[in-house]
């Protein structure tokens, strides 16, 4: 049997038939839910609109699911569909009916119900049902509480696919995916790691005339070996290399009439750079092992964190595909550019992690949030919201303290407020004078504080040390850098 007896607890359920009253009314009772009856639509809409029903268990509030037959004498599921849509559209219906077809089914969604059950069903068939309403009805409260909270931060949050737009940077970021997302054009979007790459190519994919009707397929380029990139983009035929069992559309093609997101863009070896300068030009693309190419229809978005011009004065990635890419560039500014939007992002991580960890987390007091706008947040936005999941395990209390703060957090403060603590001395032999010995200890430590202060990114440490990233990736393998 699914348990359900998290999340909303009121279930009207109206039926004209007793004997169906009296089974929904057991089996949800079971299940933890509390559970009203109505005999028709004209009874449920008075339940509805605060009449207590005669059944109803003590302390019975507002009603969370209304769980209707479709066919009843007087007012039917299907009116009753409509009336609730105008008059109670913050109560979700499922209906039901003995009469099942895909197109009463269609009718009832389309009147406004949120799902249809078959008659005769198995038990678990409504409760599983009912889970799916209790997850759309708590995203339907967490975003009505989260747009509520944030709409008292000082000039307000947009909310914008699943971006959060508060700060200056992020308001001039939104205005340009906005007159970027009209046309075809390609787009490069550059930032540091967690900076929300993948939202931004996703909210420019929904602000687009593709987000209407094709799909968003993405691809971290760094995560596929290089001997299968090319098969992953392009395709491949039965039979074109040992493994190929059987023909395989490209990504190129699974994102017709969409948009291709490539993320970690730096990370395509040469061979695939050229192969996809090729794609992008003549709009089509030829599977391994295939003779003849296929058309395209893609929009093509590219995302990178590290430095793609130094990696061309390196040699690691094509000037031409360079310049194909990045007509319409995007930067997404680090977190610690934008520390305004610290606050709006917390409110709203707390309301994801109180509802996957079932926590009660109502903020954070004044000190905690004073040492995370003090932060500098190498990590940027995953790393805010890991912190804040690592602290709402530790809480014992609806509010965060700076005692379940990692302490990387407070020891980045320290050094803030006392410079000399980020100091570090080398020790060094009366018998070992060696120069070089020493200039290799201290340049060690550099990069090892580098990455400490960068929480591991390496694009980021690599700024800090003033070297290239290709330069520091060599000598974290020199020296053995953990």
């Amino acid at each position: 049997m699914v348990d359900l007896s998290a999340g909303f607890s009121r279930i009207l359920v109206v039926d004209d038939e007793e004997p169906m009253r009296h089974m929904l009314t057991l089996l949800l009772r079971r299940a933890g839910f509390e559970v009203a009856c109505a005999e028709d639509g004209e009874q449920a809409l008075e339940i509805l609109d605060g009449v207590e029903p005669p059944d109803a268990p003590p302390n019975w509030g507002p009603v969370d699911v209304v769980l209707s037959d479709v066919r009843m004498p007087g007012l039917d599921g299907l009116a009753l569909a409509r009336r609730m849509r105008s008059e109670h559209p913050e109560v979700i219906l499922v209906t039901m009916s003995a009469f099942g077809s895909v197109e009463l089914a269609l009718e009832a969604m389309q009147c406004g119900a949120y799902d249809y059950i078959s008659k005769p069903f198995k038990q678990d068939e409504v409760l599983l049902t009912l889970r799916k309403a209790e997850e759309r009805l708590r995203l339907r409260r967490d975003n009505a509480r989260l747009r509520a909270q944030i709409a008292t931060l000082e000039g307000g949050v947009e909310v914008l696919g699943r971006l959060l737009i508060h700060s200056a940077p992020m308001r001039k970021l939104a205005k340009t995916l906005r007159k970027v997302a009209r046309f075809e054009t390609t787009v490069l979007i550059s930032g540091e790691s967690g900076v929300g790459k993948e939202l931004v190519s996703r909210a420019l994919h929904e602000l687009s005339p593709r987000g209407k009707q094709g799909p968003f397929v993405a691809l971290n380029c760094g995560a596929i070996p290089e001997g299968l990139l090319e098969s992953e983009l392009f395709g491949h035929k039965k039979g074109a290399f040992t493994d190929a069992s059987s023909d395989k559309i490209g990504l190129f093609e699974a994102a017709a009439g969409g948009t291709l997101f490539l993320d970690e863009i730096g990370e395509l070896p040469i061979t695939v750079q050229v192969k996809l300068l090729r794609a992008l030009q003549e709009r089509e693309v030829r599977p391994v092992g295939e003779n003849h190419p296929r058309p395209i229809d893609v929009r093509v978005v590219a995302a990178t964190s590290r430095p793609l011009e130094e990696m061309i004065e390196d040699g690691e990635f094509r000037r031409d595909l360079y310049y194909r890419l990045a007509v319409m560039p995007l930067r997404i500014p680090p977190l610690r550019e934008r520390r305004e939007d610290i606050a709006p992002l917390t409110v709203h991580f707390l309301q994801t992690i109180n509802a996957r960890l079932g926590t009660s987390l109502v903020g954070l007091d004044a000190e905690a949030m004073r040492i995370l706008l003090a932060y500098d947040w190498p990590g940027n936005i995953r790393e805010l919201e890991n912190t804040l999941e690592h602290a709402a395990v530790l809480c014992e209390r609806e509010q965060i303290s700076p005692r379940e703060l990692p302490e990387r957090l407070h020891r980045r403060l320290r050094q803030r407020d006392d410079p000399s603590a980020a100091g570090f001395s080398l020790h060094f032999s009366p018998d070992d004078l060696s120069v070089k010995r020493a200039a290799r200890r201290t340049e060690r430590e550099l990069i090892a504080r580098a990455l400490e202060q960068t929480g591991g990114n390496r694009t980021h440490a690599a700024k800090l040390l003033d070297l290239s990233h290709r330069a520091l990736l060599y000598k974290i393998k020199e020296f053995g850098v953990p």
